[in-house]
């Protein structure tokens, strides 16, 4: 039997409420019943989040990862789409799913390690794998493929108006949406994108050099996908030792990422800003402890935008 860490209760309470809940409590006996009818043997689990990860080995002594997440919410079949879209090519491949469980079987990243270890020493190195990643993984969208329009994401900036007015400064709230208004409305292309490519979502692997995980899985102007880098990694909390300072970083990684993406300079600063105040309005309206470092960002991106 597996135990529930505190912590991923708690966050699936908070995002979910009583179905959040009544998810971790059954979470022991789903993950018996998903490893028996995948044949797994089941290892440590990794740091929570949002879902329940672990270590497992297939019945032929395969290495692989075990994701469970709550169904109904819909994100693991986001990822899971992504990944299957892209089959391998710069991610991490999808070995098996269980949508009525919310249940994926993942392949394993080897030796493992993310881009953020890289982060300050050799951000330069860091960015190239990267923007490395972007370039493998971008492919356009396929017809009918079951991921949501990057468009959707747009919402929360009103929901935040509405709802936790001040949770973030109402201008840079404004701002963003009506950015991300413009930037959607003039894509420079259609691609599945990862939606949430930074860092720590870059592991080091055999297959390829590096491996993408955790795709949030959307549809979209390829010019969004390195925004959420642009604040990461996060790892110590802001003002601790080795807390990594994304403001010092923004000029060296805008001006590679804009050269080695091909990418219009203006589209990865407004892009950059849209994500980081989203980032920011995602935290306050799911009631995480603020962090401020995606905030520190927006304002230092803010007189850059065109």
């Amino acid at each position: 039997m597996i135990s529930v860490p505190p912590r991923l209760r708690a966050r699936a309470a908070a995002v979910w409420g009583a179905e959040g809940a009544r998810w971790a409590d059954a979470l022991p006996a789903t993950a018996a019943d998903v490893a028996a009818r995948w044949q797994l043997t089941l290892g440590p689990a990794y740091p929570p989040s949002l879902n329940w990860v672990a270590r497992a080995r297939r019945a032929d002594g395969t290495p692989a990862v075990l994701k469970l997440g709550v169904p109904s919410a819909g994100h693991l079949a986001g990822e899971a789409a992504a990944l299957a879209a892209w089959a391998g090519r710069g991610a991490v491949r999808l070995l098996a799913r269980d949508d009525e469980r919310g249940a994926l079987l993942l392949e394993r990243a080897e030796p493992g390690g993310t881009a953020a270890a890289l982060v300050p020493a050799d951000d330069d190195a860091a960015t190239d794998a990267l923007i490395a990643a972007i370039r493998r993984l971008h492919r356009p969208a396929p017809p009918g493929v079951a991921l949501p329009e990057l468009a959707a994401r747009r919402g929360a900036f009103a929901a935040n108006l509405r709802e936790w007015p001040g949770s973030v400064p109402v201008p840079l709230v404004r701002r963003a949406d009506a950015l991300f208004g413009e930037l959607v409305a003039a894509p420079t292309g259609r691609v599945v994108l990862h939606g949430d490519l930074h860092h720590d979502n870059l592991l080091r692997a055999g297959r390829e050099p590096w491996l993408a995980i955790d795709p949030h899985g959307l549809v979209g102007d390829p010019s969004y996908e390195p925004a959420a880098l642009l604040y990461n990694p996060l790892g110590a909390a802001a003002g601790a030792v080795g807390a990594v300072d994304a403001v010092a970083l923004l000029p060296r990684r805008i001006e590679r990422l804009a050269a080695g993406l091909g990418a219009d300079r203006d589209r990865v600063v407004a892009w950059g800003f849209v994500q980081a105040v989203l980032s920011e309005v995602w935290t306050a309206d799911t009631g995480g402890p603020p962090d401020g470092r995606p905030l520190a960002v927006a304002e230092a991106l803010l007189p850059l935008l065109r």
